[in-house]
């Protein structure tokens, strides 16, 4: 594999002069997981105690929520953090977002999305979700599109910072490794192939 990265060590770079803004560049893994399985709780909580949905309504939905999620994951990883800037400005908003990230991939404190900029997609998604669903069926179907997305950033830490044995983990955990080493034009989804197999942005068997 060739050496796409500048370091791939546990390092960092500052990105911004500002050390308030400097700060909230980094997070640590588990924050997310702090902030949004209370939302989760919620939300399934008003799904069945506050309007009574049935419990195959809310099961449906909720994977429903889960597999929107994985598609929204490989858009926004393709569509957006690899969107090939030409301007000197758009150039340093792609490293901000995402190339960074491909420059040091083992720097633990820049693998999960930080709140500030999580937690206003969520509140854009809500909107939306609320918009086409309406109030009762968003509920779980956000708490499964939220889902999705915690188990796309805990996996996203585990692939750079755990050892892994299992043949199911060590499959994605490599999937995203050719992303990073031999070619980040292909590989998008992180918690998942799929997909990349369906839109043929997979790398080549051989």
């Amino acid at each position: 594999m060739g050496k796409n990265f500048v370091s791939n060590k546990d390092e960092t770079v500052r990105m911004f002069d500002n050390d308030f803004l400097e700060a909230f560049s980094r997070v640590h893994f588990s924050i997310p997981i702090i902030i949004y399985l209370p939302v989760i709780a919620v939300l399934t909580y008003l799904s069945v105690g506050v309007y009574n949905l049935a419990a195959l309504t809310i099961a449906g939905l909720f994977l429903a929520g889960i597999a929107a999620w994985t598609l929204t994951e490989y858009i926004l990883h393709r569509f957006i953090f690899h969107f090939p800037a030409k301007s000197k400005f758009g150039k340093k908003i792609h490293f901000m977002f995402h190339g960074v990230h491909h420059d040091y991939p083992s720097d633990s404190k820049r693998l999960v999305m930080p709140p500030s900029v999580s937690i206003p997609l969520a509140v854009l998604f809500y909107f939306i979700f609320l918009a086409i669903f309406g109030q009762a069926l968003m509920l779980p179907f956000f708490a499964g599109f939220i889902l999705g997305y915690l188990f796309y950033d805990i996996t996203h830490y585990a692939i750079h910072h755990f050892n892994m044995h299992n043949k199911f983990w060590l499959a994605i955990k490599n999937h995203h490794m050719l992303h990073h080493f031999q070619d980040e034009y292909k590989g998008y989804g992180v918690s998942s192939p799929f997909w990349d197999v369906i839109f043929r942005s997979n790398f080549d068997k051989k």
